[in-house]
């Protein structure tokens, strides 16, 4: 099988395996865009980007650009960790050249705001590259990376999917 017939099975069985955990809903894809995927959900109406790390563990970390029509929240960054986070320790991201400080709770992290969601999604459009950083319960550091080839188009598919919906 070639690296692109590879990266495509990888990215649907992580966002099969991610979307298994949540809720049932009707579930539309939007496409798959190199190393990422669109989805949206009828209820709760939301589409959302997605990818798995480059490399790492198969407990489900993930990356995620998504947008909720209906809470007019558009572009919200969220990350399932590979590792939970100690509750004192800090979360990074880091997008090509720029670091963001994350809130984060267990094994998920977010922007603190709308205007870092915003900030790194537009870091996002054109790096090569994401990694976040942070320190587990036993105090060892760990890093997921993820190749952001195909991000943009996804994110954008994913507003553009919504808007879609909404509109009808």
């Amino acid at each position: 099988m070639n690296r692109p017939a590879i990266l495509l099975s990888s990215v649907l069985a992580m966002a099969a395996s991610v979307l298994a955990t949540s809720p049932l809903a009707a579930r539309d894809s939007l496409g798959v865009f190199s190393n990422w995927a669109a989805f949206r959900d009828a209820s709760p109406q939301r589409c959302y980007a997605i990818a798995k790390p480059v490399r790492g563990a198969d407990t489900g970390p993930f990356a995620s650009v998504s947008t909720w029509p209906r809470q007019s929240v558009r572009g919200q960054v969220h990350l399932r960790l590979s590792r939970a986070v100690a509750a004192s320790g800090d979360v990074r991201l880091v997008v090509g050249n720029r670091s963001f400080a994350l809130a984060a709770n267990g094994r998920n992290a977010w922007a603190q705001n709308a205007q870092m969601d915003a900030r790194i999604v537009a870091e996002m459009r054109t790096a090569a590259r994401m990694r976040v950083t942070g320190r587990d319960n036993a105090g060892r550091r760990f890093t997921d990376r993820y190749d952001l080839t195909g991000a943009a188009t996804a994110i954008d598919a994913a507003v553009v999917g919504c808007a879609a919906r909404t509109r009808r």
